[in-house]
């Protein structure tokens, strides 16, 4: 009976707050070490409530809400952490994966991108580990009473599983390649439940684009003279060019143009006269008679 009762205590507080926030979001808790959930819960107060629930009471809350999140409980799957927020999902989905720590690879890690030796001195003396380089096919050479990788190798491509040869040389390198932390898997806001993949935003890319449709806009709006405060300063550098070479073609007086009209004038003088002189017939020599 009392954990019928705590059931529906823990029912009706989650609609409490599936109805008081805005954003909610589903985030997997797996590798995520009970001290790190701590430091989250600690960095996040204020701005992302992290609790959590039963996947069934969870995916009842969803269907209780009356909110069209009834989708968001396909994602509720292994460990799991709700995730309440007042800003948008976008924001939330950031904000964890900058939190993300890199660790050690344990054996049976999959390799989150292509993992890397790099060249140069590992500090190791040499003896055995040179054995366990040259089975993954690490080139080494020592130097200095060091064992010095010769070239960048990669030794897990991206979604390989780290082999146990491989995490122990990661370890001796100190090379911390897996990243541990929340994921968020799936999250709702505005009626809409967006997945792990449309949450993932390339700010990079984002502000390149931005930055193409303002050149290209700005570009559109001083050739078709369309005024604004940005195209302004370029409009009149333009009309100015244009009035000022229309001036000196025109030959116009102003005392803005006299110096340039009076420059014009000596070079057209000056080629005038070479092109007459050019043209000046040789004198005859000799002159003789008939005879």
């Amino acid at each position: 009976m009392a954990a019928k009762v705590e059931r529906q205590n823990r029912l009706a507080e989650t609609l409490e707050l599936l109805r008081e926030y805005p954003t909610v979001a589903v985030a997997g808790l797996e590798k995520v070490r009970a001290a790190q959930l701590q430091e989250l819960r600690r960095r996040f107060r204020g701005q992302i409530m992290l609790k959590a629930l039963k996947n069934t009471l969870a995916r009842k809350a969803f269907g209780e809400a009356d909110r069209g999140m009834e989708k968001l409980g396909e994602y509720i799957s292994g460990q799991n952490l709700l995730l309440f927020a007042k800003d948008n999902p976008f924001k939330v989905a950031r904000l964890l994966e900058q939190s993300k720590v890199k660790t050690a690879a344990k054996a049976g890690d999959i390799a989150p991108m292509d993992i890397v030796v790099p060249s140069g001195n590992t500090g190791l003396p040499p003896g055995p580990v040179i054995s366990e380089f040259t089975d993954l096919g690490i080139p080494t050479r020592i130097e200095s009473g060091s064992v010095w990788v010769a070239k960048d190798t990669v030794v897990a491509g991206r979604g390989e599983t780290i082999s146990p040869k491989v995490a122990a040389v990661l370890s001796r390198l100190g090379v911390k390649p897996v990243e541990i932390g929340l994921t968020v898997k799936a999250a709702y806001s505005d009626n809409l439940v967006l997945g792990q993949e449309q949450l993932r935003l390339d700010l990079d890319a984002i502000k390149a684009n931005f930055q193409q449709a303002y050149g290209n806009a700005f570009s559109l709006a001083v050739k078709a003279g369309y005024a604004t405060p940005e195209t302004a300063p370029s409009l009149l550098a333009k009309a100015f060019r244009e009035a000022y070479a229309l001036g000196l073609r025109a030959a116009y007086p102003d005392p803005s143009l006299v110096r340039d009209l009076l420059l014009l004038a000596q070079l057209q003088a000056q080629a005038l006269s070479a092109r007459g002189a050019g043209l000046e017939e040789p004198e005859e020599a000799g002159g003789g008679t008939e005879g």
